[in-house]
């Protein structure tokens, strides 16, 4: 029973991970002039639906990296903020990857954009730090029993 309801807590961990990770990646990708202070409002329907997209296409691309890094985690009782921040990190960068093209003969990424990729990058630590303050807190904690409520002291004997 608790597996079921830690499968429950995950999914929902990886579902405001990717919803953060895909404001992230909309706001600095399509919405580079926000660093700029006299570029005036952004229409906000526009917004919305970019970032639903953005959360369709992170949550998408990312399931099946972000899967292993929580049965990894999971499996070992991983608790470390850090290890979800460097997990995020990869799951960003395996992203990206899957995007660019590969070429076989040089084995080489081509149009490989630096900038993109430092989005994803940190897209993804932030996300694995999300990730971590809704599930990752308490990793593992599902195979250990629970411990019985303690005894009341004994009652006082006449």
């Amino acid at each position: 029973m608790a597996l079921i309801g830690r499968l429950f807590v995950v999914a929902f961990a990886f579902l405001a991970a990717s919803l953060v990770a895909g404001m992230i990646i909309v706001t600095a990708v399509f919405f580079p002039e926000f660093s700029d202070l006299g570029a005036g409002p952004v229409d906000q329907g526009v917004f919305q639906i970019l970032v639903g997209f953005g959360f369709i296409f992170i949550s998408g691309f990312a399931l099946l990296p972000a899967a292993i890094i929580a049965l990894i985690t999971e499996a070992f009782s991983i608790r470390s903020v850090l290890a979800y921040a460097i997990g995020g990190a990869v799951v960003g960068v395996a992203c990206y990857l899957s995007l660019v093209p590969f070429d076989t003969d040089t084995w080489q990424f081509d149009g490989i954009v630096r900038r993109h990729m430092e989005i994803m990058t940190g897209a993804g630590i932030v996300a694995g730090m999300i990730y971590w303050m809704i599930a990752g807190r308490t990793a593992g904690a599902w195979r250990k029993p629970r411990l019985p409520p303690p005894l009341p002291p004994p009652m006082p004997s006449h």
